[in-house]
């Protein structure tokens, strides 16, 4: 299984705007988009549908930005992923139709596995994710400054 762009995006967003530096202006989907240099418009929908989900505190307008709208412990990565991927089933036996639908046994086993997929990163928080090491990372990200 390979996780969407769009899912990859959300994490990363979430990732970064859980180690706020303080003192500084808040952080924008420009600075997102630059730091993790991919397409602004792109992340205008992704940090869209996660200011719908109730994760993101979003300001617009000058000096607006971006926050997380609760701690980062309060974030399970099973269920960020789930939601962002849009993720039912891993494949979908009427489209196009299979030859082998109702007597095959792969969809039943791939859907328990990612329900156990899902599950694996329930037992995580988006806290567990940005633990040292990737802590430290973040913080570089905030402090780094393009050249002229």
């Amino acid at each position: 299984m390979q996780l969407t762009h769009f899912t990859d995006l959300g994490l990363r967003v979430l990732m970064y705007l859980s180690h706020p530096e303080p003192h500084r202006p808040p952080v924008t989907i420009s600075e997102i988009a630059e730091r993790f240099d991919v397409s602004r418009n792109h992340l205008v929908k992704v940090v869209h549908f996660m200011g719908q989900q109730g994760w993101l505190l979003t300001t617009r307008g000058k000096g607006g930005g971006l926050a997380l709208a609760q701690a980062p412990d309060a974030y399970r990565l099973g269920t960020l992923t789930r939601i962002l991927e849009g993720a039912t089933e891993l494949i979908d036996c009427a489209e196009p139709p299979c030859s082998l639908r109702g007597r095959c046994q792969l969809k039943g086993l791939l859907d328990k596995a990612l329900v156990a997929f899902f599950d694996v990163l329930d037992e995580y928080t988006l806290a567990d994710a940005t633990a040292s090491p990737t802590h430290e990372v973040i913080v570089m990200l905030h402090q780094w400054r393009p050249q002229a």
